[in-house]
């Protein structure tokens, strides 16, 4: 009779920690399939922009990028905000795996940006407001984990991260809105009407909304919740071997 209560009791762990993995699984082998046709539409069903030929089509991984970066940090935010009310430890590593991954798309939009540049305004970098504030936004998240490392406390860490992470979402702010406040900025607006100075802005056909708007789809849900997720189970499997490591050490 023992056996046969304990046996539900057992099961359901396994049912929660099984259905997961598969569901990561299932977005792992989605996720390139999304992008390879991500590809597709910025390649080849997208038409050629006229002024700047197929330049332009950086575009559509430029933009899809800072939207990734964008969702990412804002996971960081929903995160800090999750810790400071509850402080339990797992919202702080979706905070940290969210500025990760946000950094790698953020600088990701930063490099494709200097690349689309270059052939556009001869330059591969210019004091533009746009270009600055970006490098600023990855700087702060470069920065918020480099402090984080250097505080040894763990609840004075998490409670920093989370404050941090929630204040630093003004520079994401700041960079995705500066190109509407700035007049004397020179990067176009690729959704909406560019400033009066901007250099190198393009008329957005059907097949080029199109592909901006599948890349940019792909690009802020699967590319960063899937990334986000695999650094979360990363940072659970690095606890269990530490704690493991320290068992063995008392032994």
């Amino acid at each position: 009779m023992s056996a046969v209560r304990t046996l539900p009791s057992a099961a359901q762990p396994m049912t929660s920690t099984t259905t997961r993995p598969k569901l990561l699984t299932a977005l792992t082998i989605i996720t390139p399939i999304a992008i390879l046709i991500g590809v597709y539409f910025a390649l080849v069903y997208a038409g050629q922009e006229a002024q700047e030929g197929d330049v332009q089509r950086i575009f559509y991984l430029h933009v899809s990028a800072f939207a990734g970066a964008f969702m990412a940090f804002g996971a960081t935010v929903f995160a800090g905000l999750a810790y400071l009310r509850t402080r339990n430890p797992k919202w702080d590593k979706l905070g940290v795996a969210g500025v990760e991954v946000g950094l790698v798309l953020g600088l990701m939009n930063l490099t494709t940006g200097s690349i689309w540049a270059y052939p556009t305004w001869n330059t591969w970098w210019t004091w533009d407001p746009r270009l600055t504030s970006d490098a600023i936004m990855c700087l702060t998240y470069v920065a918020y984990l480099m402090l984080r490392q250097g505080i040894e406390n763990v609840e004075t860490r998490h409670r920093f991260a989370a404050v941090y992470g929630i204040l630093a979402y003004s520079t994401v702010i700041i960079t995705f809105i500066i190109t509407r406040i700035r007049p004397d900025t020179i990067h176009p607006v690729v959704i909406g009407n560019s400033p009066q100075n901007a250099q190198g802005g393009f008329a957005l056909t059907p097949s080029m909304i199109a592909a901006i708007s599948v890349n940019s789809i792909i690009w802020s849900i699967l590319v960063p919740w899937v990334l986000v997720w695999w650094r979360i189970r990363l940072e659970n499997q690095s606890q269990r071997v530490q704690a493991k490591r320290a068992q063995l050490m008392e032994q």
